[in-house]
């Protein structure tokens, strides 16, 4: 998919169709998302992001490609390896910052972020659908 397409309740978009390069693709916006923030951040090779924190917003980091060290700058410097696939939520207080730690390929992350707490198990099937078998 190389593009965004927007439609009557939906949008569906890729990673390729919110930019190139290094730097932040504003999921969110493009796809209209209004519960909370997410965005990717595609990290050069040995890059290093700011260290950072939030007022409000707790934050969860997912691991789509490459390996990426998570330091947590309060008392003692914690460091954390994720490679892809792996995750990460931190308080809206805490100092990280995010490193690519290869030479030589780019990191991708999703980061998502929101304050005031969990919706709850709300899922529920239309009238008139019956329910999707599994194959096997």
């Amino acid at each position: 998919m190389t593009e965004t397409t927007v439609g009557d309740g939906y949008a569906v978009s890729s990673l390729e169709a919110l930019g190139e390069g290094p730097g932040f693709r504003k999921i969110r916006k493009e796809l209209g998302v209004s519960a909370f923030g997410v965005n990717a951040l595609v990290l050069p090779p040995a890059f290093a992001a700011q260290p950072h924190f939030h007022e409000r917003q707790e934050e969860l980091y997912f691991v789509h490609q490459g390996t990426v060290e998570l330091t947590f700058h309060q008392d003692d410097d914690q460091r954390i390896t994720l490679g892809p696939g792996g995750l990460a939520r931190v308080d809206a207080a805490t100092v990280r910052q995010l490193r690519n730690t290869s030479d030589s390929e780019e990191a991708v992350i999703v980061v998502a972020g929101g304050a005031d707490g969990y919706v709850g198990r709300d899922g529920r099937r239309p009238e008139g659908y019956e329910e999707l078998t599994r194959p096997g």
